[in-house]
């Protein structure tokens, strides 16, 4: 078993609050992502559950011991860094079984458990190499064996993608998700990549000013974000926010025909929209007109920025990669009212 549980975990640097109490559950086996902006406190946090940061106050347990105080070494954690921090002079084989060395075991046994997490992560062939001589997504697998080999009930992963060209990080998160599959284990990851927490997590933490804003499944926190932030951080691209202004009458978005205030909607200051809920339509039956200011074609999709008449940016829009649309064209877009959002002045969702 490997529950982890933090309970109003804090951290200050001096007079700076940087971690302001969190309270999280983590379920065995469970793969959990941290994500959030520059800041935040996701590093901070997976440095305390290593151990690698003191905490000022609250508890960390795992199945139930108080971790808190407990010196990094004997936590049963494992921490693979965005630096891959290998030793130079070793091989592959020295880097990997070197934890094993650590605690005095025999040679035998240290052969044989690098063979095995060797073949689990294709790095057999390499066994002989130095650092030096692999690439950046080869040495990512010699850090995530080197803490394979510990048999650690939990394994923390700090923005290890981050250094590795887009055609690696693809790779990668596909074998850190057959990793999972395979070992069962308990999987704490840090990325400010939501692409990479939507593919990879059972749960996302969504991380904002050393706070959880919310905890959910990717879907959950994509269909039901519980506040603006969460609204604009998930989804790629970024979710299109609209003012909106309550008149006599209604509502009023500008670019947008005036509407009858919508029920339990009083008091909303913004609408959402996210780009694959806008529909192109012939202007007669279109909820918004515009002008189409860029278009981006990446291949299977075209994402378009379309200018509205007073709003303060523009709106973009996906549509399918094959779409035929130009720059300084007119659009007419229908909205799907039943997948839009609205958000009162403090960013809570109405």
């Amino acid at each position: 078993m490997a529950q982890l549980q933090l309970s109003d975990l804090r951290k200050s640097f001096g007079p700076a609050r940087v971690i302001k109490g969190l309270d999280l559950d983590i379920a065995d086996g469970e793969f959990v992502v941290f994500v959030g902006p520059s800041g935040c406190g996701k590093s901070t946090t997976l440095r305390m559950i290593a151990g690698l940061e003191d905490v000022t106050s609250g508890l960390i347990r795992l199945d139930g011991s108080d971790l808190t105080r407990t010196r990094p070494a004997d936590r049963g954690i494992a921490m693979v860094f965005q630096s891959y921090a290998l030793f130079p002079h070793m091989t592959v084989a020295e880097n990997i079984g070197f934890g094993l060395q650590l605690r005095k075991e025999d040679r035998a046994t240290i052969a044989k458990r690098v063979a095995e997490v060797a073949e689990t992560l294709q790095l057999t062939p390499l066994l002989a190499r130095y650092p030096r001589e692999l690439s950046g997504g080869q040495r990512q697998r010699v850090a995530i064996g080197r803490a394979i080999i510990r048999e650690p009930k939990v394994f923390l992963f700090d923005e290890p993608l981050s250094n590795l060209d887009a055609a690696l990080r693809v790779q990668m998160r596909l074998e850190i998700a057959r990793l999972h599959r395979h070992l069962g284990a308990t999987m704490v990851y840090v990325t400010h990549d939501q692409v990479e927490a939507m593919t990879l997590a059972d749960r996302i933490v969504v991380f904002n000013d050393g706070r959880i804003e919310q905890v959910g499944t990717p879907m959950e926190l994509y269909e039901h974000p519980a506040n603006r932030f969460v609204a604009g951080f998930i989804g790629a691209p970024a979710m299109n926010f609209l003012p909106a202004q309550a008149t006599s009458s209604g509502l009023e978005v500008p670019g947008l025909a005036p509407m009858p205030m919508p029920s339990g909607k009083e008091g909303a200051t913004e609408l959402g929209l996210r780009p694959e809920h806008l529909t192109v339509v012939d202007a007669s039956t279109a909820d918004i007109v515009g002008e189409v200011e860029l278009i981006e074609r990446l291949g299977a999709e075209t994402y378009a920025y379309v200018r509205v008449p007073g709003q303060p940016s523009d709106l973009t829009l996906r549509l399918p990669g094959e779409t035929r649309m130009r720059g300084g064209s007119s659009i007419a877009l229908k909205i799907d009212w039943t997948r839009a959002k609205w958000f009162d002045a403090s960013g809570r969702v109405l």
